[in-house]
């Protein structure tokens, strides 16, 4: 209670001398007002502000998580592309359950499995 009551009186005082035309000290030093100015520019008008910044390193943080996905994705299907160019009947597999593909004397069936309702 008392505590509050300080911190009333020290307002009132600080209004009461500013209407006095009675300017405190911190607020004649241009120094620091040139600086208050420039963080506030910085924080919330700059083009280049910390919400945006942040904003930039998160999706910078995204695409960076996808590059790795797509480079290990790139780096098996190479793999599998090896395998396929240099083994004969895998990719005769292949032809035949990616494609459908059959040879001559080769009867093809399709068994497609219902979705349970």
């Amino acid at each position: 209670m008392y505590c509050s009551s300080i911190m009333k009186s020290n307002k009132k005082s600080f209004f009461t001398n500013l209407s006095r035309g009675k300017i405190p000290a911190f607020l004649k030093n241009k120094y620091l007002i040139a600086i208050a100015a420039f963080l506030v520019w910085m924080f919330f008008f700059d083009r280049n502000d910390v919400v945006s910044q942040f904003q930039l390193r998160m999706k910078l943080s995204d695409l960076r998580d996808k590059k790795d996905y797509y480079q290990e994705q790139i780096a098996v299907v190479k793999k599998e592309k090896e395998e396929l160019l240099t083994n004969q009947s895998l990719l005769e597999k292949f032809a035949r359950e990616q494609y459908m593909m059959k040879k001559d004397n080769e009867d093809l069936f399709v068994i497609v499995q219902e979705k349970k309702k």
